[in-house]
């Protein structure tokens, strides 16, 4: 059995422990939850993400076969063209419009208010990626590895400014009102958004993701 198959099953809790898509990759454990499908293929059937110059297809990500999308996009602007995503980002469906408006109701409109100018970039720390939360050997599969999250750590403005999550969450005073406002704004937007307040893992960017928590899954967790 190669390093990308099953180690062995949890039958009992439904549960697989992986390995990452790499050799030598750090494990994870994963498990089957049907909404992500059921989420995915509504999303593609509605028709609410169409092909354009800045969204594209891809034909598969790659790793093992809980990892990954149905039918991942490669999203390399919102906004029309407007705000590059650097480098772009691979995204389920999903993920495509909550992305587009977090951007053209919060990060346009705060950055235009904050700085007199709009952003024309956003640097992607992550999007897909088939390991643990937090690259911790052992832990939960991420979202990333659904292609369910994006992590941001920078924003370029207009004017060539550049703000940082990690130099601006405690920078002046312009800079830690546009990122609390783009974090806060975010959490009506997604369900999962973490930045410098959660924990040590997120001091340098924003993690947004639209895993389900409690209940029915809308309720989102914000720190």
């Amino acid at each position: 059995m190669s390093l990308r198959g099953v180690l062995f099953t949890l039958s009992a809790a439904g549960l697989l422990i992986l390995t990452g898509c790499s050799t030598g990759g750090p494990e994870f454990v994963a498990k089957h939850e049907p909404w992500r499908e059921t989420e995915e293929n509504a999303c593609l059937a509605a028709g609410v993400v169409r092909q354009s110059p800045f969204v594209q297809t891809r034909s598969a990500l790659g790793g093992p076969s809980v990892c990954g999308a149905a039918r991942p996009f490669e999203m390399s602007a919102a906004d029309q063209g407007r705000v590059a995503l650097r480098p772009p980002a691979l995204l389920r469906c999903p993920m495509i419009p909550q992305v587009e408006h977090w951007v053209a109701q919060v990060v346009k409109p705060m950055a235009q208010y904050y700085f007199g100018v709009p952003v024309v970039e956003m640097k992607v720390a992550a999007s897909y990626g088939c390991r643990p939360r937090n690259n911790q050997s052992g832990g939960r599969l991420s979202e990333h590895g659904y292609a369910n999250a994006l992590d941001i750590s920078a924003f370029t403005l207009a004017d060539g400014r550049v703000v940082t999550v990690k130099g601006g969450w405690w920078g002046g005073e312009r800079e830690r009102l546009f990122l609390r406002a783009v974090h806060d704004g975010a959490c009506g937007t997604f369900t999962t958004v973490l930045g410098p307040g959660s924990d040590s893992f997120h001091q340098d960017h924003f993690h947004v993701d639209l895993a389900r928590h409690r209940g029915n899954g809308t309720k989102p967790y914000c720190k």
